[in-house]
């Protein structure tokens, strides 16, 4: 089994040093029982800021997995992931929480939503943690902007599962961290407010942010400045949608 590399020291984590991330040679393994499953193999990717990569892949394929990598959810068994400069392959638990704090948003696809706060408190929340100022006025923004600037007072169990994984996405934005990793955002939701998402997405990528997007929607990838295509752990194929990038005005699904 391959060993990770130790992480240079960091005196300190700057969002201000850009959104790119890099992958070289990374791979993760698990033990489960007494056998070894390879979730990802030898991955290379590289993304600058202000690109909306889609990485598509069929059930097992390790999407979740690298996302969770480069999330600082989890760390690789080998290779080095790079956020903004930093390597963070061989973080501590508390290091890779920094990272989580100040360089990435996570769209969660079961939304981790906290269920005793309000819409707008759970929004807030990303915002406060992250030490955004102007946290309420812009939780209140986000939340019209996902359209639910009239549920702001309302808890999860009195939303639709659309409704909450839409809270999801405006927590996540709420942080302004510069990586934006956001897995099946549109998984729960209808195609008009799906669309309405993956322009909102889209924007982010504009405004400089790097937004990685897990999807099995190939429709989707169409509107994508690069599909990364995952199977068996391996990317297969890294490059602009076939037929070229379409607007998210002439999707169908």
């Amino acid at each position: 089994m391959g060993t990770q590399p130790s992480a240079p020291p960091v005196t300190d984590l700057d969002r201000s040093t850009g959104s790119r991330v890099d992958l070289h040679g990374v791979g993760r393994r698990y033990q489960v029982g007494g056998t070894e499953v390879v979730a990802l193999r030898e991955v290379e990717l590289h993304v600058d800021g202000g690109e909306f990569v889609v990485i598509l892949g069929p059930s097992g394929s390790g999407k979740t997995t690298l996302l969770n990598l480069i999330g600082a959810l989890d760390s690789p068994t080998e290779g080095q992931i790079s956020l903004s400069g930093t390597n963070i392959s061989g973080a501590t638990r508390s290091r890779r929480a920094r990272i989580r704090r100040e360089l990435t948003s996570f769209i969660f696809q079961s939304f981790n939503l906290f269920p005793a706060l309000t819409a707008l408190e759970n929004v807030q929340f990303g915002a406060d943690v992250a030490g955004r100022a102007g946290g309420r006025a812009h939780a209140a923004d986000l939340l019209a902007r996902v359209g639910l600037g009239d549920r702001l007072d309302h808890v999860p169990h009195q939303l639709s599962g659309g409704e909450q994984q839409r809270v999801a996405i405006a927590r996540a934005l709420a942080t302004g961290n510069p990586i934006v990793l956001a897995d099946e955002p549109t998984g729960e939701l209808d195609f008009v407010t799906g669309v309405q998402i993956l322009r909102l997405l889209q924007q982010q990528a504009e405004a400089g942010r790097t937004v990685l997007v897990v999807t099995h929607n190939r429709e989707i990838s169409r509107t994508a400045d690069r599909v990364v295509e995952l199977s068996s752990g391996r990317v297969v194929r890294d490059g602009p949608p076939p037929g070229g990038q379409a607007a998210v005005a002439d999707l169908h699904w």
